[in-house]
């Protein structure tokens, strides 16, 4: 999966700590289980975190476990980030297509506003890979913070 691989690129900056990519074989495991099984596999990630970033890719948006994340996150009040990955290589030297905003398809329930009208989604401004990953290394820890003052703040 490409997406799984650019995914990987970021996890690998160092700057999210403790955040292990799960391989396919692993995420094939887990959904043996079942929902139940998914659910609490997202509740074991989502514990001791203040954000949850969310690596969006050409077919994040809309998936029903990734609104299912984002929206546990944003109950148990931590900090929800986005930041596309498209233009990262992948295993094969590919970048793919800019995918669509996954806080489009969540809604909070307190305004039934969608969270896109909040949660910010970062789309690194280069077309080359190595500057897209240097963009993502510099300021995550910013996106982070400022995710996590703006939920405090809503």
């Amino acid at each position: 999966m490409p997406d799984c691989w650019r995914a990987s690129q970021v996890r690998n900056i160092g700057s999210i700590e403790g955040n292990q990519a799960i391989s396919d074989n692993d995420w094939e495991e887990v959904t043996k289980g079942g929902d139940q099984a998914i659910k609490d596999w997202i509740a074991a990630q989502l514990s001791g975190k203040s954000c949850t970033v969310v690596l969006i890719g050409s077919n994040t948006a809309g998936r029903k476990w990734i609104n299912y994340e984002i929206a546990e996150a944003w109950n148990a009040n931590k900090g929800v980030v986005g930041i596309y990955v498209h233009n990262l290589k992948d295993a094969d030297g590919k970048q793919s297509a800019k995918g669509g905003n996954p806080f489009a398809h969540v809604t909070m329930t307190r305004d039934q506003a969608k969270m896109s009208a909040i949660v910010k989604a970062y789309d690194p401004p280069f077309s080359a890979s190595t500057d897209v990953y240097q963009y993502i290394a510099d300021n995550i820890e910013a996106f982070v913070e400022e995710a996590i003052s703006i939920r405090n703040d809503y």
